[in-house]
């Protein structure tokens, strides 16, 4: 099996990296790699600029306004956007939403909202996790009750990222409270403006705001707004989940992290010499570009097999690229916090005025802290390594 790339291949990433160059704004660019989340003007700006280009719903199919990339390219796509890292597309429209809503959804609901999910005209949240029903998501308690031709919808849900910013929630409900755990769900699209929705913040260890609880209380819903069938919301939702780990590993953010470390430990004077003179400091360094490429491997073997195989499943492989990707995103944080010293501390000190390379130090304490998160969301390091266990080991 040849994992190198294509001479095609190489040219498609060679134009990613010109469009990225020639087309990121400069404000969006200063904060690259420095913030632990960027705003959200700045990633419509630069989910607006891709969408004109084509590029924003990188794995949606042609005739819904995606760009027709292979599985090669799509990776490529994203991992060159992740080491500058620039803004991504929002996951919740392009690698949830959208496709559940093309897949499942019906024509009228196509018309209505793919385009606007693929635009960011619609910002949507994930309405997933509850109190007690994170990894266990079957067990959420959330109604919805059907009253003429809307669901009355009575709940609450949590770690909901983006909330406060977002226009539409997609959302788990339960509509049959005799049935199953995974049976009796439904999959509710809920306009965040609807009377009876509360969003209350919940500040993270990082300082930032990104998640809150959101509360539903005798929210109504037109039926119009149900993907698929009543009670077949935990097939779309499984369906959702695949699309969710795609470029999980998120190799090219951790490269980037490494990169800025071992700039930064350059610009580091010591007793006998600068920090990249520790034998320490590049053994780190050293087995962390090890762990990297050989995650890239992996990746590249998993999209093979996908293209090979194409019916269009997740493979269950995938959660080896989450657990050791969350495992790696954190450890290239550590290594810039490490790296930083007490230059990385601060939440929100402007370092770029002490010139020098201690710019590359701004944000570090942020992304290290914001990079604990990484073994959670998507599927817990728990949750995957009994996938790992029970569908590739056979245990």
């Amino acid at each position: 099996m040849d994992l190198s790339f294509s001479p095609e291949e190489i040219a498609f990433r060679d134009e990613v990296r010109a469009f990225i160059r020639d087309n990121l704004p400069a404000d969006i660019r200063a904060k690259a790699g420095r913030v632990a989340h960027f705003d959200k003007a700045d990633v419509v700006a630069w989910h607006r600029i891709l969408d004109a280009r084509g590029w924003a719903a990188s794995h949606w199919p042609r005739e819904h306004g995606g760009p027709g990339f292979s599985p090669v390219q799509r990776y490529i796509f994203m991992e060159e956007m992740l080491r500058v890292p620039t803004p991504e597309p929002l996951s919740f429209n392009i690698n949830m939403v959208g496709p559940v809503v093309y897949t499942f959804g019906s024509d009228a609901q196509k018309a209505r909202f793919l385009p606007r999910i693929r635009s960011l005209d619609w910002w949507f949240c994930q309405g997933f996790s509850e109190p007690g029903a994170g990894s266990d998501l079957a067990a959420l308690r959330t109604s919805a009750r059907r009253e003429g031709d809307e669901y009355i919808v009575n709940g609450q849900k949590i770690w909901t990222s983006t909330a406060h910013v977002a226009d539409w929630m997609f959302c788990l409900v339960r509509t049959d409270a005799a049935a199953k755990k995974q049976e009796g769900i439904s999959f509710l699209l809920i306009d965040m403006r609807t009377p009876g929705i509360t969003v209350r913040p919940i500040i993270t260890i990082d300082g930032a705001h990104h998640t809150n609880e959101v509360f539903l209380d005798d929210v109504r819903v037109p039926l119009a707004n149900r993907i698929g069938a009543e009670n077949k919301g935990w097939d779309y939702a499984k369906f959702l989940l695949g699309n969710e780990r795609t470029g999980i590993a998120r190799v090219g953010l951790s490269q980037g992290r490494v990169s800025r470390a071992v700039s930064l430990a350059c610009g580091i004077e010591g007793l006998d010499g600068s920090l990249t003179d520790d034998q320490g400091f590049r053994r780190r360094v050293i087995d962390l570009e090890i762990d990297l490429k050989a995650l890239e491997i992996t990746a590249l073997r998993i999209i093979d097999r996908q293209r090979r195989r194409n019916d269009g499943r997740p493979d269950p492989a995938s959660s080896v690229l989450k657990l050791r990707g969350a495992e790696t995103q954190q450890a290239s944080a550590q290594l810039l916090l490490d790296a930083a010293g007490r230059l990385g501390a601060p939440l929100d000190a402007d370092l770029a005025a002490l010139g020098g390379g201690f710019a590359e130090a701004q944000g570090a304490a942020a992304i290290h802290l914001g990079a604990r998160a990484a073994t959670i969301y998507g599927g817990s390091s728990e949750i995957q390594k009994n996938i790992i266990a029970k569908a590739i080991l056979g245990l």
